[in-house]
């Protein structure tokens, strides 16, 4: 009994585990932004 039950939740966490790795392959990278610099920095 506990080994097919082990085994039930098992493959349901790695069918939850494909699925989010899935998402995350499809998710945009995070661009690092540069701040815009004024032409004159004396301030």
């Amino acid at each position: 009994m506990a080994d097919g039950y082990l085994e039930k939740h098992h493959e349901e966490y790695e069918a939850r585990k494909a699925a989010w790795l899935r998402k995350q392959k499809h998710l945009p990278k995070a661009k690092k932004r540069q701040l815009e610099r004024p032409e004159n920095e004396t301030l």
